[in-house]
């Protein structure tokens, strides 16, 4: 399937002749293409359009962001879903005859298996009315898959219709919160094996890192002795609690509020449709999915799309501060911490040769910035959410499934291009642990607090190794120096004791 051209913006001009019976003729002097009527009149429609006169209107109306439904394939499939559950559930009831429900349930297989379908999803992402838009865009397309199905040309709605066929029990008010859970479920998983795959590479560098004893630092000074393998182990450690709090949330989609059309009351549907509706949709994803157990307060409420984007902002700012830290330990390569090298992946700079900057962990940060503002923008919109309903869930779901395909990228992107390839400088690491005036702070147990800081005062102030210092004056000799400043007893827990 090829690319599906926009309609000029004259779509809307009306074309002499009748419409026929079923409300669909040939446009004139424009093979292939089609004239499909709403209540504001006549749109003609581009030849090889399976979307309809609704989706037109949405095209026109929102030009908004350039990104359009079907750039979501998750949101995509979740619709379709949705589509297939409800006409299982229909038929199942006998609201819906075998012949409908088997197109647009082989209609919504074809979509599902070919991802060429979602460029027919050509309504904006950011778009008013509460995902109307977005599904009507869904029933016309999945309406005129089905029709060719049958055999059919596309809008010939007599036989098979977008709305009283594909859209039956059902309301955009139920069917586009669904479908964003669905999609979100979809959307987590490639996320989750991208953070796996970056805290095996962690996991990795701690252990080959796990004797290189280094400095610690608290608000830029020098602290206490450390292992390089120590500081990418607590990185790989934060990774991990990121990894749990991002599955346990997502939990959160698994309850919808299909049934309850258009404020929750359930109008239009079979008292027995929810339970059966329900059972379909598990059956057809897979997942655990129940229903809400007050659907009048589930199609207003949009809690569990704020507690997942503020996991997602939290999963965003500890890799933005694992960025930063690799930015610093790497500084330099001369003047900075240079404790680290990472990867070099392009030239630093247009002016200074030779420089070369790290430029996986300065993208990392910029997307947990725009993460940072979408769960700002979540929040605005979930506070503008009125009575029944909120009907600003298109731009939630736009920032949610950005903020998800971004931080699936960057989280690839530092894992391949950046920690995969980080190297120690040992050297480094040795001479500044040397000079390290912190050490100090092993030995109060031993010598006391006051004579510590008065060694370490002399220390900053001649420029001198604690160490000496303490063997010149005579406080512990080399051998008991070296007993207590072995890197096992710096870097782990220990009772003090005195010298040997």
């Amino acid at each position: 399937m090829t690319d599906m051209p926009l309609p000029a913006h004259d779509a809307g001009s009306h074309v002499p002749a009748g419409l026929l019976s079923d409300g669909v003729r040939q446009a004139e002097g424009s093979p292939g293409s089609r004239v499909e009527r709403d209540l504001l009149g006549e749109v003609t429609l581009p030849p090889g359009a399976l979307w309809g006169v609704h989706t037109w209107r949405a095209v026109e109306n929102f030009p908004i962001s350039g990104t359009t439904v079907g750039a979501f394939g998750e949101l995509v499939q979740g619709l379709v879903r949705v589509k297939q559950a409800a006409a299982g559930a229909n038929l199942a009831l006998g609201h819906l005859d075998a012949l409908r429900a088997g197109a647009i349930d082989a209609a919504c297989r074809r979509i599902l298996e070919n991802p060429a379908y979602h460029r027919q999803f050509v309504v904006d992402a950011m778009q008013g009315g509460a995902g109307t838009s977005t599904n009507m865009n869904a029933n016309e397309v999945i309406a005129n898959v089905a029709l060719g199905v049958l055999g059919e040309r596309p809008g010939t709605y007599s036989v098979l219709h977008p709305n009283d066929h594909v859209n039956m029990a059902q309301s955009t008010n139920d069917v586009y919160p669904t479908a964003l859970r669905l999609g979100l479920l979809l959307a987590v998983d490639p996320l989750v094996a991208a953070l796996e795959g970056l805290h095996a590479a962690l996991d990795e560098k701690a252990r080959a890192f796990g004797t290189v004893l280094k400095v610690g630092r608290t608000q830029l000074r020098d602290a206490v002795p450390m292992t390089v393998g120590q500081e990418f182990a607590a990185f790989c450690t934060a990774v991990a609690a990121e990894i749990r709090n991002i599955r346990e949330q997502a939990t959160a989609f698994e309850q919808v509020n299909l049934g309850g059309t258009a404020i929750g009351t359930g109008l239009n549907t079979d008292p027995r449709y929810v339970p059966i509706v329900m059972a379909q949709l598990r059956a057809l994803t897979g997942r655990p999915m129940t229903s809400a157990p007050d659907l009048i307060e589930a199609t207003s409420d949009v809690g569990a799309f704020v507690g997942f984007s503020g996991v997602l902002k939290r999963l965003a700012l500890k890799l933005s501060k694992m960025s930063s830290d690799l930015r610093l330990l790497s500084s330099g390569p001369r003047t900075g911490l240079g404790e680290i090298v990472l990867p070099a992946v392009q030239a630093g700079s247009s002016i200074m040769p030779g420089k070369v900057n790290p430029v996986i962990p300065e993208a990392v940060n910029q997307v947990a910035y725009l993460v940072a503002g979408h769960d700002l923008t979540i929040t605005m919109c979930a506070d503008g959410g009125q009575l029944q309903l909120n009907p600003f869930e298109p731009m939630i779901g736009y920032c949610l499934f950005t903020s998800i395909r971004i931080l699936r990228a960057a989280v690839e992107t530092l894992t391949t291009r950046c920690i995969n390839g980080i190297s120690v400088d040992r050297a480094r690491c040795q001479y500044l642990s040397g000079v390290n005036i912190g050490v100090i702070t092993a030995l109060v147990p031993v010598l006391g607090y006051d004579i510590c800081s008065a060694i370490a005062k002399r220390a900053l102030s001649e420029n001198r190794k604690v160490t000496d210092l303490i063997v010149e004056e005579g406080l512990l000799d080399a051998r008991q120096l070296d007993a207590l400043l072995a890197p096992d007893a710096l870097t782990r827990p220990n009772v003090g004791r005195a010298p040997a």
